[in-house]
């Protein structure tokens, strides 16, 4: 089955085409805005979903040429539909229905955070159990995954992503936008010693990075280099991440781990996972061009919940909230 894959659910146009047959992606075609959002320092909606708007047709066509297939070889349209940000959704998910209208085929309405969850087994089928960490400019999750369809989060921030987090330091420290690859860039460069920053203690397995922000915010005022104030930053939002995911790991007995979204890229929280490896975790991760949002996860977990569930009718809406939990198979 060939299945086309399309995410508008942020900032990124991307339309993927996948061999369901083959295992493969064909095409993944991402269109970053980045450069238009940068003046604002986070992604306005209304301009993501213009852009979106212009430039999906494009990247349909580019998907469809990388893929050497036409319309009327797809077979099936998957589409994010959930959660997002709902302007941009909404591009997507009309551009998709429209294809399926036009052409008769199958659809299917996608989560977003479940296609990132299983973003590390593209090219292979999924292996459960694991404890899935996402790790995004929108959320992030700790998630106990026994089969597709029955999750169970354990864990998830009190307040803003990992990836906000960045986001708002780069923002303080005049990094530009986005402040992921930026701070880890600087984290790569930094010789000098790291300062103390605060880990929130939270119970449970949940997250808060308000504290981090706060005590990033003290130092700028202090006057401490930004290089400095950067890279202790990485330092304490990274080892954060990878103490709670070691107290899941300890708490559930899980040796599979599966660690996707934006932040899955750092360099810093890669290093980290490799050390679990080596201490006999099976570690999963995405490969580079499916860490941030991207078409091809789409599609890859599009097909599977087709084949477990069956086509969406045409009428089915976007939402911009639905927790993981909701989208549970039954029994």
């Amino acid at each position: 089955m060939i299945v086309l894959g399309i995410d508008t659910s942020c900032d990124d146009t991307s339309v993927a085409v996948y061999d369901a047959k083959e295992n493969r992606i064909l095409s993944n075609i991402v269109s970053s805005q980045y450069e238009f959002h940068i003046p604002f320092g986070g992604v306005v909606p209304e301009i993501a979903a213009r852009k979106h708007a212009e430039n999906i047709d494009v990247v349909f066509e580019e998907a469809l040429k990388v893929a050497g297939v036409e319309v009327k070889d797809l077979e099936l349209i998957t589409v994010t539909r959930f959660p997002g940000l709902l302007p941009a959704l909404l591009v997507g998910l009309t551009f998709g229905k429209g294809i399926s209208y036009c052409s008769g085929l199958p659809f299917k309405g996608v989560h977003h955070i479940e296609a990132h969850l299983l973003s590390p087994f593209i090219g292979k089928e999924p292996e459960y159990p694991f404890l899935g960490l996402v790790v995004s400019g929108g959320h992030t999750l700790l998630v106990l995954a026994g089969g597709l369809g029955r999750y169970r989060v354990v864990g998830k921030t009190l307040d803003d992503a990992v990836g906000e987090a960045y986001d708002k330091v780069a923002k303080m420290l005049n990094l530009g936008y986005p402040g992921g690859p930026v701070i880890d860039r600087i984290y790569r460069e930094f010789k000098g010693d790291y300062l103390q920053l605060p880990k929130p203690k939270v119970k449970g397995l949940n997250y808060s990075f308000s504290g981090i922000k706060t005590a990033v915010k003290r130092l700028v005022e202090k006057g401490y280099p930004k290089e400095q104030i950067a890279a202790s930053f990485q330092k304490t939002a990274v080892e954060y991440l990878v103490g709670k995911l070691k107290k899941a790991l300890k708490e559930f007995g899980i040796r599979r781990i599966a660690v996707s979204g934006g932040v899955s890229a750092n360099s810093l929280l890669r290093e980290k996972l490799e050390e679990l490896s080596e201490k006999g975790y099976e570690v999963l991760l995405p490969d580079l061009s499916y860490t941030s949002d991207n078409g091809a996860m789409v599609a890859y977990v599009g097909y599977r919940r087709f084949l477990l569930e069956g086509g969406d009718e045409l009428t089915v809406g976007a939402l911009p909230r639905l927790s993981l939990e909701e989208v549970n198979v039954e029994g």
